[in-house]
């Protein structure tokens, strides 16, 4: 039989160390996690039970729906599962709910296509075929009185999707600038209007894009370039390499209508591109390594990636409030719970390491936290220095050794 084993492989220095310090790691208890079996590639909340429950697209061919309000320390993977949503042969790369009523899970995989399901029965709905490579976004939307599903792909196109039929209205393309693999889309619900979806693209070239889309036509949007008067713009170019997320407020979240865009990227930091200023890069949060994710509350800019970590941000000030370690592997998705009037809270946290985890959003007991953290780390060094084995060679015998070494020289 075929081992999976890493080390049953040849493995640089390299490797061997972050599987080892991976492997040390991943007994912690931090976030409460709720391990799962496969990867976890992306997530959203639960529209019928947004308080206490996401569903995640996981890399074994499934969308999961998750109930993590439980307080129990060791959660079962039976006990929290509420919905398994299954068809796929591929990984599933990211999710959506939509239709009406909400009552459609969506998912786009690996093997170019879109499947659904009824969200309570499980029953397998439509499946749309059209791409011609991984389906990496998906997104729902209503215009008309028509539900609508727009996807996009490592084909480098988004598809405008009718829910009820099955047709493919619209294919958008960029035709200037070449754009690349699609990696997030999110619905503008400020700029949407009754007849026209507005919506935001991002993708593996540091361009993004907005397109409005009506039921006989789209559009790339094409406006002022705020930096430079009498010139156009095509795209917002405020990263350096890919996009990964964009975010915008929960509906209803925010006082005013000055929503303003949240995006992360491969570069290492996560933006804040102001409405008001034409999109124009307004704050810079320097998180480090790739950003995969970012979430954004009343309180607080929130960002995750590659280095495992859970980043908080003052919003008000941009500073760093705290690093939360947890996640052995990358995170790939942030998720904010939202309970009765659209009230915060807690932020759920997936990642590679195929754990979700929980984290609070008050301050103090983020701080809690963070203190039991620096504990166990202290207690982590004084076990380490203890198991140090004492020096077995006295002083002379050491000289001896250090006089055999020149002469080998």
């Amino acid at each position: 039989m075929q081992s999976s084993d890493p080390r049953h492989f040849f493995e640089t220095d390299a490797e061997q160390q972050t599987r080892e310090r991976r492997a040390a790691k991943s007994g912690n208890k931090y976030g409460n996690p709720i391990q799962l079996k496969s990867k976890i590639l992306a997530a959203v909340v639960d529209p019928r039970s947004p308080a206490s429950s996401i569903l995640v697209a996981e890399s074994a061919g499934t969308v999961r729906r998750v109930n993590i309000s439980s307080d129990a320390q060791d959660k079962t993977l039976a006990s929290v599962t509420t919905g398994l949503y299954r068809g796929p042969t591929t990984p599933v790369a990211c999710v959506a709910v939509g239709g009406p009523s909400q009552t459609t899970v969506f998912a786009g995989a690996w093997d170019k296509t879109i499947w659904s399901w009824d969200l309570e029965t499980k029953t397998p709905g439509r499946k749309y075929v059209g791409h011609s490579d991984f389906v990496k976004a998906v997104v729902c939307a209503a215009m008309g009185g028509k539900y609508y599903l727009i996807s996009g792909g490592a084909d480098k196109k988004i598809i405008v999707w009718d829910i009820e039929t099955g047709a493919r209205l619209h294919t958008l393309q960029d035709s200037e600038v070449n754009m690349m693999s699609l990696q997030d889309l999110v619905v503008d619900h400020a700029s949407s209007t009754a007849d026209e979806i507005s919506l935001i693209s991002a993708s593996s070239d540091p361009h993004i894009r907005r397109w409005r889309i009506r039921a006989d036509g789209w559009e790339q949007v094409v406006e002022p370039d705020p930096s430079t008067p009498g010139t156009e713009r095509r795209t917002i170019v405020e990263h350096e390499t890919t996009v990964y997320k964009l975010a915008l407020p929960h509906p209803g979240a925010e006082e005013d209508e000055e929503v303003d865009l949240w995006t992360s990227s491969g570069d290492g930091t996560a933006k804040c591109l102001s409405r008001l200023r034409g999109f124009t890069c307004d704050d810079t949060y320097q998180h480090g390594d790739h950003v995969r994710a970012v979430a954004v509350t009343r309180d607080w800019v929130i960002t995750a990636g590659r280095d495992e970590n859970v980043k908080f941000w003052n919003r008000t000030s941009g500073a760093l409030h705290c690093t939360l370690e947890g996640h052995f592997d990358e995170v790939t998705d942030l998720v904010v719970l939202r309970g009765q009037n659209g009230q915060e809270g807690p932020l759920c946290s997936v990642s590679i390491d195929g754990t979700v985890r929980t984290w609070p959003l008050q301050a103090a007991a983020l701080d809690a936290l963070v203190e039991e953290q620096k504990k166990t780390e202290v207690e982590d060094d004084e076990v380490e220095k203890a198991e140090v084995p004492a020096n077995l060679l006295s002083a002379d015998e050491e000289a001896e050794l250090a006089a055999l070494m020149e002469e080998d020289d």
